[in-house]
């Protein structure tokens, strides 16, 4: 697996909020939840995302638009158009005064919500797909602008995605779950590979032979106790090369690359609370429980214990900063 493919099998869709939104003219709904990512496609109308500082990003069908939560933004059917509803920090709905919950009064169907319950005499159609917090992914989350807007045409995806969002048969979340990780792959490798989303320094790195070599070996061999030497033996080049090519590519060296990638990983992994300690540690590469404990603490500045028991968003918060 390459080091994209790594790094997107982590954080795949949990329990995403999953949404068709219908919406008649004039219509905008203020967004201030901080969602770390959100997918929109637009398959009827136009949906305009504009920023505070006056930033626009037009989303038409056939686009598909990754939004980062770091700055609150409007999306409606054009500037300025007064919120029909606003999206507080905690995902809260109301209406523009912010003191009548609308959450329910909008929403109709299967996964529906809008001002229009006719699809028929609707001006706009979206799908939105919002990621929770999940620490692998904060190297993309890095890599992405504020909204990065991908031109995928008449993609398959969308048309599954459409399809499968009104319905409610068995697995249906799984389902769900998996087609909105594919509409991010496919979005995101499209995009560093067209240019529109600056490559970061590992994925150009990946079409390297000695270093993206090295990379698909720390990635899929994280829990392996890598050093320097056997890292170069395993690529074929002698220590100094694989140090310097490494760290010229990638922008630290492999050791503390892979320090970092295994913290991620762990945190991810601390997640779930049927994995001991002592689990987490193996399948990070630490032999016992207290070397990991010592350098998740060294490097997110704070114990595994204490990042488990904190609320998810604090844990994210106090790890960026570590980061």
């Amino acid at each position: 697996m390459d080091a994209l493919g790594s790094l997107l099998n982590g954080p795949r869709a949990r329990s995403p909020m999953m949404l068709r939104v219908v919406m008649r003219s004039p219509w905008s709904i203020r967004i201030e939840d901080t969602a770390p990512l959100t997918v929109v496609t637009v398959t009827r109308g136009t949906a305009v995302l504009t920023y505070d500082d006056g930033t626009t990003h037009r989303v038409v069908p056939g686009d598909v638009a990754l939004v980062r939560g770091t700055h609150p933004y409007a999306v409606g059917d054009q500037a300025g158009t007064d919120w029909v509803a606003r999206i507080d920090t905690h995902g809260d709905c109301f209406d523009p005064t912010g003191t009548h919950s609308v959450a329910e009064d909008m929403c109709f169907g299967v996964r529906s919500w809008g001002n229009c319950d006719d699809d028929t005499s609707a001006d706009a159609i979206m799908l939105i797909g919002t990621y929770a917090t999940g620490e692998v992914s904060q190297r993309l989350l890095d890599a992405l602008d504020r909204c990065t807007v991908v031109p995928m045409g008449d993609h398959p995806l969308v048309g599954l995605l459409e399809d499968e969002i009104v319905r409610d048969s068995p697995a249906q979340e799984a389902v769900l779950n998996r087609l909105l990780d594919l509409l991010l792959i496919t979005g995101l490798r499209q995009s560093m590979e067209s240019g529109r989303m600056r490559a970061t320094q590992w994925y150009r790195a990946h079409s390297d032979p000695v270093v993206g070599n090295a990379l698909r070996l720390l990635h899929n061999g994280i829990e392996e106790s890598w050093t320097v030497s056997s890292l170069a033996a395993a690529t074929g080049v002698s220590r100094a090369v694989l140090a310097r090519r490494f760290t010229e590519l990638v922008g630290e060296p492999p050791m503390a690359y892979l320090t970092t990638w295994r913290m991620s990983v762990a945190a991810d992994l601390l997640a779930d609370p049927a994995l001991s300690l002592r689990a987490v540690a193996r399948r990070v590469g630490y032999g016992t429980p207290f070397a990991f404990s010592a350098a998740f603490k060294r490097h997110r500045g704070m114990s595994p214990a204490a990042f488990r028991s904190a609320p998810s968003r604090d844990a994210a918060e106090l790890s960026a900063r570590a980061t």
